[in-house]
């Protein structure tokens, strides 16, 4: 036979819960993609590949190409982690089948 304990037989007992601190999630690092001057990737490549990598306007790929020009280096995107690599490796790639020797390459913000 099987007795079932109600809340009046139970014997008094104070319960502590542990409560475990709620982890407060953090954003992941960013990377800079930077973009270098070379003396013989022409311009005009350079905003091709900020309008088809980096979804830039003409006017804006412009810019930054002339950033790039005037100040040898210019801040293309930032990005999480592993977005910011594969960029990185897809400049590096058009660069290289159409034998330019544009640089690009990516930092912790």
């Amino acid at each position: 036979m099987t007795q079932w304990m109600t809340d009046s037989d139970k014997p008094d007992e104070k319960t502590d819960l542990a409560v475990k601190p709620r982890a407060r999630t953090q954003r992941p690092p960013m990377y800079k993609v930077l973009m270098l001057n070379d003396d013989f990737t022409p311009m005009e490549f350079v905003v091709h590949v900020l309008e088809r990598l980096f979804n830039m306007s003409h006017a804006q790929a412009i810019e930054i190409m002339l950033t790039v020009h005037r100040r040898g280096v210019a801040v293309v995107g930032v990005f999480s982690h592993e977005v910011a690599e594969t960029k990185v490796a897809q400049v590096m790639e058009l660069a290289r089948r159409q034998q330019h020797p544009l640089q690009c390459t990516m930092e912790k913000e």
